[in-house]
This record gives structure tokens, sequence and C-alpha cells, in this order.
């Protein structure tokens, strides 16, 4: 196909596809004459997979680069592929700078609460130590019940993600989908999570209505 077929099929104009190409983040189609490409279904998946990365992930050019590589690479490990695409996600919207001991040091105990294997290279311990260390500055310190609970929850959405691997038969694809559900996964938890709070905003603060506001309904 040409490149105006694949932006048609990607939903990215053709300057954008060419900057990808420029950048090495799509491979190279197939030279079928003097100035002319042809592209297949390849290129196709691998730039819905840079968009979902760059455009939904948030990622730098740099940082995604970092994950194609590991993806590309016939001598990496899912779980070296999983590690890459965490370190690459980075810290989201939390907060910048280092966390601070006490944060660090409750978080890795919560870990070893639930069982979880981890090594301490781990970037979710300093993203969730700062999150406490945010809570902190208006005065909010999670309480154990509080911690257990989003633990307990992280573990059932892990489950998911990785029981979901095993929809998928070819190594490259299951790779794909590790790196690109770590992306679209965090953006699900905060949507579902935003409608499950308004759900429970209204089971534990409901709002009464009064007999004058129900003879304004009328």
């Amino acid at each position: 196909m040409k490149i105006s077929e694949v932006s048609r099929r990607t939903g990215v104009t053709a300057t954008t596809m060419k900057y990808y190409l420029r950048a090495g983040l799509v491979h190279s189609g197939e030279r079928v004459g003097s100035n002319q490409t042809a592209y297949d279904d390849s290129h196709v998946q691998r730039v819905r997979l840079v968009r979902a990365l760059i455009e939904t992930g948030g990622l730098s050019i740099a940082a995604t680069k970092q994950v194609l590589s590991t993806l590309d690479s016939d001598e990496t490990s899912l779980a070296h592929t999983f590690e890459a695409a965490q370190h690459a996600l980075g810290v989201g919207g939390a907060s910048s700078g280092s966390a601070e001991p006490g944060a660090l040091r409750r978080i890795s105990e919560l870990a070893t609460a639930h069982g979880w294997k981890t090594t301490v290279e781990n970037p979710g311990f300093d993203v969730a130590a700062r999150a406490l260390d945010a809570f902190s500055t208006i005065g909010f310190a999670p309480s154990d019940e509080f911690l257990d609970a989003y633990a307990s929850a992280a573990t059932t959405i892990a489950r998911a993600d990785l029981r979901a691997l095993t929809t998928r038969d070819r190594p490259e694809l299951v790779a794909e989908l590790m790196v690109v559900g770590t992306v679209l996964g965090d953006a699900l938890i905060a949507g579902l999570r935003r409608l499950a709070q308004e759900n429970e905003t209204a089971e534990l603060f409901p709002v009464h209505t009064t007999i004058h506001d129900e003879k304004d309904a009328k």
C-alpha cells in the first residue's frame, strides 16, 4: 500500500508518518521504483503502536524508541520488555523530586505485606511514595486500611493485565499488548475510578431533597 493508505488506516497524517520513519520509530517500506515505496500491514500496526505510546501514553520520542527497541529485540524476555515499558512510562502525574525515606519505607512494607515479588529498581516504589508525600502536604496521612485497599485493587488489576496476554498467540503480539496495555490501562483505571467515585459519593453523601425543592420541581 502507499503511504496515503497507511495514513488513512491509522489516522495520522502523511507528514507525521514520514516523521515517524525519519525518527526510526517505524521501519522503512520496500522500494518498488525510483520514487515509490510500498508499505504493508506491519507498518499500519507499528504506526498505531507509536501513536498509542506518544499520544495516549505521553511518551517522548526518545522514550518511545527505547520501548520499541526492547520490543523488537529477539534477545529480550517479556519480563525485560515490561520493565522497559514501566521505566519509559515514568511517573505520569506524580510530583517531581525524590520521595521521602519514610514514604518509601511504608510502600516497601505494603508490598511485602501483600507478598509481592519486586525489585528495588521498580519505579512504582518512587511513584507511590511520592504520592504519599503529596498527601502529607494537605495534612492527610493515608491509613493502613486505605493503602491496603489500593494494593488489593492493584493486585486484581495486575492479574487481569497478565491474563489478557494469554489471549494472544504470537510473541510479538504478546509483547505489544504488554506495552500498550500498560499505557492504556492507566487511562482505563482513571476513567473507571471516576465513575466509581461518583457512585460511592451518592451512597455516602446522598443529596436529600427538601419539601421546598420538591414543590419547585413540580
